[in-house]
C-alpha cells in the first residue's frame, strides 16, 4: 500500500513543477527543501531592451527574487549586435556558445564556450558579439534591474 502522505508530496511536486513549467516557460525542478534544478537548455529569452533599435538580444532571468534575494541568474542571448552598458552590480557569464566579447576603455575582453567572464560592478562596457552569444549570467545583488 502507498503512504499517503508520500503521495501527497509527489502529487504536490509534479504540479508545481506543471506551473513553473507553464509560468517560466522552461523546466525548473523545485525540492520541498528549496533546492532548484533549471535545464538551461529549455530557457526560451524574452526580447530585452537595450535602448538601441535593431539589437537582437534576449534574456530570461529563472530565479525570482522571492526564490533567490541575494543572487540573481538567468540566460542571455545576443545575435550580430553590441550595446553599451554600465553594471550597477557584480556579474559572471558562463560562455554556453558563440563568442562574447566585452569592449572597455577601447580594450576587447573576449569569451568563447565554456569561458567564464567576470565583470565588477561600476564597469562601463559595452556587450559585443560578432555573430551568435548565449550565456548564463549570474548577478549580485539578485535585483540587478533595478540596481541604479
Amino acid at each position: 500500500m502507498i503512504d499517503e502522505k508520500y503521495l501527497k508530496n509527489l502529487i504536490k511536486e509534479i504540479i508545481i513543477e506543471q506551473i513553473n513549467l507553464n509560468k517560466n516557460n522552461f523546466e525548473k525542478k523545485v525540492d520541498q527543501s528549496g533546492i532548484m534544478v533549471v535545464k538551461s537548455e529549455t530557457v526560451k529569452c524574452d526580447p530585452f531592451d537595450t535602448g538601441k533599435k535593431g539589437d537582437k538580444v534576449f534574456l530570461k532571468d529563472v530565479f525570482t527574487i522571492e526564490e533567490s534575494p541575494r543572487i540573481g541568474c538567468g540566460v542571455m542571448e545576443m545575435y550580430k549586435t553590441d550595446f553599451e552598458w554600465t553594471l550597477c552590480y557584480d556579474e559572471i557569464d558562463v560562455i554556453v556558445d558563440g563568442t562574447l566579447e566585452i569592449v572597455i576603455d577601447g580594450r576587447r575582453v573576449v569569451g568563447h564556450k565554456g569561458d567564464i567572464v567576470f565583470i565588477p560592478m561600476g564597469s562601463q562596457i559595452t556587450f559585443s558579439c560578432p555573430d551568435y552569444v548565449r550565456f548564463i549570467y549570474i548577478t549580485y545583488p539578485a535585483d540587478w534591474k533595478n540596481t541604479k
